[in-house]
């Protein structure tokens, strides 16, 4: 068995959790499985942390072979696992207990038979006070391990001990290490055992907190606790012999750190911005400062209290608000927050844990700015009671005068910005005063114009408010209503005609020099003596003259309706009306005409020309007139034929078929092909009827049998006359003298290329002649020459002891050649055309010579040159008088390059 000793000073409350077996049986009852005890009385703390250990139940199996499964009547708040150690779910306090106690079931998984135990829960501070029958609980200086069972033939079995946390204040200063508590078993009596723990902060991280003697036992702590790292540790202690094995089932040891008030209260924020509006009532809502406490919470080390240390203005009074010691929030408790004198507070708040104790609590400090927010408790004032301004007449958006008002309120809020309403003075709305953005003045606007002879003055009533209402209990005083006073200026205004437009109806036909009308103006200017004068502005016929005193129409021409100025029988003719102000104004007028007809048109026979088979079928032509006047002066209409020519009548009958419409029909069943005109009488039907004699011009031609022309007359009556017959065929005939001439400038092109491929004559065509060609060198059939065969004959050198490096350019390269017939060697002549005559000889009858536009060497300077010296030119044995003349003759085969190249010194 296991002890628990006290170290430090600590008392440790030891609760025996099942009661040892009433009356040890003498002999060897049969085992019964069940728990170890029908009822368990366990001591817990005041606080129960979230994991930590109660107890551990007992079960006695008696071998059997099926799996015990454990279960709580309180998940919520307990967990029991398979070992049957209960544990705390959560995080239980004193009062939170369960007042009835815990059911733990234990069921045979294989057979299903089930057993049941109660725990009853009993708080510490119950077992302090006597509350327990003190037969239940043992103050023990040693935690003592329970015996375990070690076969299912035990006669007797002790109870489980349930050991309560170890508490141990943090921040320790020592000594270390320092005692905690003793473990000691039973066994170690007869034989000598050893001791160790396991858990975070022993053999796992943080390693080296706690330590045990492996002898005595002894547990202790190794250095200060800090319970805002790791509030509580959970350990478990082991009992082995000399040769490791386990003696005793292992025990749990909780561990608490104890909380001591070593951290400030911090606030979250080190500076708090709230609001409030002016004028607000006491006990208005402001702000919530909030402040934390790494200490522990549920103790005095974390409960936090604030209070306002000082405010900055103290004005109206030094506690305009107050601030809840728990929560934090702060309220207004005074009357008298007025943004206009007062528009920000700074309030100094303090939080001190200890629940504010001053002498052992520990405190921080922040900053709460206050800002007091504009209400409309200012309404706006005119700056003066009357404002001046003046205004020329028929001006509109003029501004006429500016408003300026003042507002205590905050700038450019709703409650700054005025808003201008006129409230007399303008009953027809000439005026209207917007508000300026910026400077927040009222602009009187003129909006309608002003006439200066119907009123000289105005005088507004205007007022003043703001966007929002005015707060309750703020009335409009006497300034926030202005009077505004508007002198009209006059001008010059511009005449007017009276009717505009003038509407008169006349008939056509009026003479010239016929009074029409007096077309007048006024001037609106009353006051001013002014005379008027007026002018023609637009006639487009050129009909009418005006007075220019008395603004009297009159005709200069004969009005005719029928003219192309008039339209649907209305003309229009504008004037102008000019007064002689300074400076001078004018207005202009319309005169409208409405002609009426009268019958001064002759009918016209329409359609003027037509055309006809040279035997129709049917041999009738449908025609109607056509008369520029109106009804009644127009149809229906009279038609007859002529009497003269007499073949009219004779041919030709014409028979009317309605009041607008005759027939003209054909009597002879031939006419030949032509062109006939027929002449038509046309009477309308005015009051004086007009006649007019009108010619139908009739094409007769051949026609297909469908009735269509098939001759050139047909083709000019569709309308392709003689000139545009002319025009296509003058169109074609220079088309074909283009084609003619685009050939012949082809031929001509082709033989002068062909004259441009040899420059002399075929018979003078030779290989040494010398071409010109239109590009650098030779052409692309000249690569492929061997170049070699320019080279001087190996007659006198071979190239196999010439040294490397010294060779032409145009020398043949070094490999094996075919052997060809060489050129002699030309002797010494005195005469050099005799030379290279024999040298042309040899190169033409030379197999292994180039072609003839390639370079042929006809003497080779230096070193194995078959030709001589030429130095006895200059010697005295050469004759000085020899005649070189001879030399200009270069023979038929070289003239054309004696003509290029044979000239004079000049």
């Amino acid at each position: 068995m296991y002890s628990l000793h006290e170290g430090s000073g600590l008392l440790l409350l030891l609760v025996l959790a099942g009661l040892q077996i009433a009356a040890e049986s003498r002999g060897a009852p049969p085992c019964r499985p069940g728990f170890s005890e029908d009822v368990y009385k366990v001591v817990v703390p005041d606080i129960t942390e979230k994991g930590q250990p109660l107890f551990n139940v007992r079960f006695v199996s008696c071998g059997r072979g099926g799996l015990m499964r454990f279960e709580c009547s309180n998940p919520s708040d307990f967990r029991i696992e398979a070992d049957g150690v209960l544990y705390a779910a959560r995080t239980l306090q004193r009062s939170t207990l369960p007042v009835s106690p815990l059911l733990i079931t234990a069921s045979d998984t294989a057979t299903q038979q089930e057993w049941v135990a109660q725990v009853r829960l009993v708080p510490r501070q119950q077992v302090q006070e006597g509350a327990v029958p003190p037969v239940m609980f043992k103050d023990l200086k040693e935690i003592a391990f329970p015996p375990r069972n070690m076969d299912s033939q035990l006669k007797r079995m002790k109870r489980d001990w349930v050991i309560p946390p170890i508490n141990v204040p943090e921040n320790s200063r020592g000594p270390f290490p320092q005692e905690l508590v003793r473990i000691r078993s039973d066994h170690d009596k007869n034989r000598s055992l050893r001791y160790s723990v396991t858990g975070p902060g022993a053999d796992q991280p943080p390693t080296g907190i706690f330590i045990i003697d492996p002898i005595s036992g002894e547990l202790s702590v190794n250095k200060p606790l800090d319970r805002e790292h790791i509030p509580s540790f959970h350990l478990r202690a082991h009992a082995v012999d000399l040769n490791g094995n386990q003696v005793e089932n292992p025990i749990d040891i909780v561990i608490n750190v104890i909380d001591m008030n070593d951290n400030r209260p911090e606030f979250t924020h080190q500076i708090w911005n709230g609001t409030v509006p002016e004028g607000s009532k006491p006990g208005s809502f402001v702000m919530t400062v909030t402040a934390v406490d790494k200490d522990d919470p549920k103790t005095a080390n974390g409960m936090l209290r604030y209070k306002i240390l000082s405010q900055n203005p103290e004005s109206p009074t030094s506690n305009m608000f107050t601030i809840n010691n728990k929560t934090g929030g702060i309220i207004t408790v005074a009357a008298g927050l007025d943004r206009e004198k007062v528009p920000q507070y700074t309030l100094i708040i303090q939080a001190s844990d200890m629940e504010g104790n001053p002498m052992y609590g520990l405190s921080n400090t922040a900053t709460a700015v206050i800002r007091v927010t504009d209400i409309n408790d200012n309404p706006p004032e005119f700056t003066a009671e009357t404002f001046f301004g003046e205004v020329p007449e028929n001006r509109v958006n003029v501004i006429v005068a500016n408003l300026t008002v003042t507002d205590k309120d905050q700038p450019n809020t709703p409650a700054w910005n005025a808003v201008y309403k006129i409230t007399g003075g303008d009953p027809t709305g000439r005026f209207s005063v917007p508000t300026d953005p910026t400077t927040n003045e009222g602009l009187v606007t003129v909006v309608k114009p002003i006439d200066y002879e119907t009123s000289r003055t105005y005088v507004l009533t205007v007022e003043a408010r703001n966007e929002v209402p005015l707060a309750k209990g703020i009335h409009t005083p006497r300034q926030s209503t202005a009077t505004v006073s508007i002198r009209v200026i006059d001008v010059n205004e511009s005449p007017y005609f009276e009717p505009n437009p003038k509407f008169i109806r006349l008939e056509e036909g009026m003479m010239p020099d016929s009074t029409l009308t007096t077309f007048s103006a006024q001037d609106p200017d009353r006051f001013m003596q002014q005379t008027i004068r007026y002018s023609k502005l637009s006639d487009p016929a050129n009909w009418l003259r005006i007075d220019t005193n008395t603004g009297r129409i009159t005709t200069i021409a004969i009005l005719d309706r029928e003219s192309p100025y008039v339209k649907n029988n209305l003309y229009n003719a504008t004037f102008l009306a000019t007064d002689n102000g300074i400076p001078p104004a004018s207005g202009t007028g319309t005169l409208q005409i409405f002609l009426l007809d009268i019958n001064d048109n002759a009918p016209r026979v329409s359609p003027q020309e037509v055309e006809i088979c040279e035997k129709p079928d049917p041999n009738a032509i449908n025609i109607t007139a056509f008369d520029g006047d109106l009804s009644p002066n127009a149809g229906p209409f009279a038609f007859e034929l002529a009497n003269r020519p007499a073949d009219v009548r004779r041919n030709w009958t014409i028979t009317r078929i309605s009041g607008d419409y005759a027939q003209v029909s054909l009597k002879i069943g031939f006419l030949e092909s032509g062109i006939y005109e027929i002449p038509i009488i046309i009477t309308d039907s005015g009051n004086l009827p007009m006649s007019n004699t009108s010619y139908l011009r009739i094409k007769v031609c051949q026609c297909d049998i469908n009735g269509d022309c098939t001759d050139q007359q047909h083709i000019m009556a569709a309308g392709l006359g003689t000139g545009a017959i002319i025009s296509i065929l003058l169109c074609i005939i220079i088309l074909l003298i283009l084609v003619l001439m685009f050939v012949v400038w082809m031929k001509r092109r082709d033989k002068e290329r062909q004259a441009k491929q040899l420059l002399i004559d075929p018979e003078d065509d030779v290989r040494d002649n010398i071409l010109k060609y239109d590009e650098e060198g030779g052409g692309e059939e000249d690569q492929d020459y061997d170049l070699s065969q320019l080279q001087q004959p190996d007659t006198i050198e071979p190239d196999a002891i010439k040294p490397v490096g010294i060779r032409r350019l145009d020398e043949r390269p070094l490999h094996p050649e075919p052997q060809y017939p060489m050129r002699s060697a030309a002797p010494h002549p005195g005469d050099i055309g005799d030379f290279i005559n024999e040298g042309l000889k040899a190169a033409d009858n030379d197999p292994t010579a180039p072609p003839y536009d390639s370079l042929l060497v006809f003497d080779y300077e230096g070193s194995g040159s078959t030709a001589g010296s030429l130095s006895s030119l200059n010697s005295s044995s050469s004759g000085g008088d020899q005649d070189y003349d001879y030399l200009n003759d270069w023979g038929p085969r070289f003239r054309k390059l004696a003509d290029m190249y044979g000239g004079s010194d000049d």
